[in-house]
C-alpha cells in the first residue's frame, strides 16, 4: 500500500561525482521501488546518448550529470541489475535500449507505467502528462522538453525539469499497481514487460533489417541483395555511429537492390547516392556486400514475405468485430490496443482458428472467445441505451 504521510521532498540533488553517485545507490538499493528516467540526444548518432538519468524513491530524488567529467556509472549499474527494487519507467523502451548499451541488460525487474496504463484502462500509449494528470490531478512542466541536454552547466530550470518526470512517477505507480492488484491484473502486466525484459528487444539484427522496408517483390535475388546492402548499412551506420537514414535512405536501399550495381559508376546513378559516395570506401564496401549476395546459392536467398492466400475479409464483418472489441475493452477498461491489433482482426474474419495473441491468455476472455461465438453466429450485437450489448443466440 501508498505509505502515508509522505515527505516533503527537497530540492533534486544535481549528482556529478562517483562517490556522491555510489552514495545516493546505495540507499536506493534499500528501497522497494525507484523511479527512473533519462534525457538523451540522438538527432546526429546511431547510439543514443545519454545525458541524465533521473532518479527518485519515497525519499530522495536526484539528477544525474551522465557527461560529468570522470563520472562512473557502475553504481547506477549495480542499482538496476539489483532484482530486489523495482525499477518504473514511464514507456520505456528508448531509455532500456541505453541501459542495455551501457550495462549490456536489462534493468530488473521492470515495470512501465505505459504498459500498465494501457491493462488499466487508459487508453491506448498515453501520454506521461495525460496520465499524471489522470491519476494524481499533478501537471508536468514542459518547458525544456527540447532542451540541448548536451550543454554544460545544466541550468537550475533543467534539474527542476528533469526531476519532475521521476517524482511525480512515484504516485503514479502507486496509483496504478494498487488499481491493477485490486483488479487482478498484475499477471497481465507481467505478460506485456516480457517483450521489453529481453535484451534481444534492444539489439538490431542486421540480417533482418531488410524485412522492416517492406518490398513488394517476390524476386528472391533481389530480396538477397536487399538483405545485404540493408545488413551492411546496419552495420556501417552501427560502426560509424551515424543514424542509418544519414547514410542511405530506405528508398535508396530498395533502388539499389533493384539494380544490383556492379561498379561505382552504376551505383552512383541511384537516387540518393552521389559519387562521391559511390567512389569511396563506403561504396566499395557497399558493392561488395552486392557482390557477395549475387553469388549466393538459390537455397541460400531469403523467402519473399508471406501473403496469406484466400479470400479478402469481409468489410462488415471486419467493422463488426472492430466494435465487438471496442465494446469489450470498454466493459473491462483496457485499451483495445492491447487485446487485438487490425492484422488480428483480419484473421479472425478470415480464418478460423489464427494463431494471434487475441485467442490466447486473458485476451481469450476478454474479447477472443466472444469474437468467435459472433462470427459462429452464437450471439449478435445490440444497443443498450448508449452501450453496445451482447444477445445470443
Amino acid at each position: 500500500m501508498p505509505r502515508q504521510n509522505r515527505v516533503e521532498f527537497p530540492p533534486p540533488a544535481l549528482i556529478t561525482t562517483t562517490e556522491a553517485l555510489d552514495t545516493l545507490c546505495t540507499r536506493l538499493r534499500a528501497e522497494r521501488f525507484v523511479t527512473v528516467d533519462t534525457e538523451f540526444m540522438r538527432e546526429r548518432t546511431y547510439w543514443p546518448e545519454l545525458c541524465v538519468v533521473q532518479l527518485a524513491s519515497d525519499t530522495d530524488v536526484a539528477v544525474v550529470d551522465a557527461l560529468a567529467p570522470g563520472l562512473d556509472l557502475a553504481p547506477l549499474g549495480a542499482l538496476l541489475a539489483d532484482q530486489a527494487v523495482v525499477k518504473v519507467f514511464h514507456a520505456a523502451r528508448q531509455d532500456i535500449e541505453i541501459f542495455v548499451q551501457l550495462f549490456d541488460d536489462v534493468p530488473k525487474p521492470l515495470f512501465d507505467t505505459q504498459i500498465a496504463a494501457m491493462v488499466a484502462g487508459f487508453g491506448d500509449q498515453v501520454g506521461y502528462d495525460s496520465l499524471v494528470a489522470a491519476t494524481t490531478g499533478g501537471h508536468i512542466d514542459k518547458s525544456h522538453r527540447f532542451s540541448d541536454w548536451t550543454v554544460r552547466p545544466l541550468s537550475p530550470a533543467q534539474v527542476t525539469y528533469a526531476a519532475a518526470d521521476v517524482t511525480h512517477l512515484r504516485r503514479v505507480y502507486e496509483k496504478l499497481r494498487d488499481r491493477l492488484e485490486k483488479d487482478n491484473r498484475m499477471e497481465w502486466v507481467a505478460e506485456e514487460m516480457a517483450i521489453l525484459a529481453d535484451p534481444a528487444t534492444y539489439r538490431p539484427d542486421p540480417e533482418s533489417m531488410w524485412e522492416r522496408l517492406r518490398p513488394r517483390t517476390g524476386n528472391r535475388r533481389l530480396l538477397g541483395v536487399l538483405r545485404a546492402v540493408a545488413a551492411w548499412r546496419e552495420r556501417e551506420a552501427q560502426r560509424s555511429n551515424i543514424p542509418r537514414s544519414r547514410m542511405l535512405k530506405d528508398e535508396a536501399l530498395l533502388e539499389i537492390a533493384a539494380i544490383a550495381p556492379a561498379d561505382a559508376e552504376h551505383l552512383a546513378r541511384a537516387r540518393g547516392v552521389t559519387r562521391g559516395f559511390a567512389e569511396g570506401r563506403m561504396g566499395a564496401g557497399l558493392l561488395a556486400a552486392i557482390a557477395e549476395a549475387k553469388a549466393l546459392p538459390d537455397a541460400a536467398l531469403p523467402e519473399a514475405p508471406a501473403h496469406r492466400d484466400g479470400p479478402r475479409a469481409s468489410p462488415a464483418l471486419v467493422a463488426l468485430l472492430k466494435v465487438l472489441l471496442a465494446a469489450k475493452c470498454e466493459q473491462h477498461h483496457v485499451a483495445p490496443k492491447l487485446v487485438a491489433n487490425s492484422e488480428d482482426i483480419d484473421r479472425l474474419a478470415t480464418e478460423d482458428t489464427p494463431d494471434i495473441q487475441a485467442l490466447h491468455g486473458w485476451r481469450h476472455e476478454v474479447f477472443g472467445a466472444d469474437a468467435q461465438a459472433l462470427k459462429a453466429g452464437k450471439i449478435a450485437l445490440g444497443v443498450d441505451g448508449r452501450r453496445i450489448k451482447l444477445i445470443k443466440g
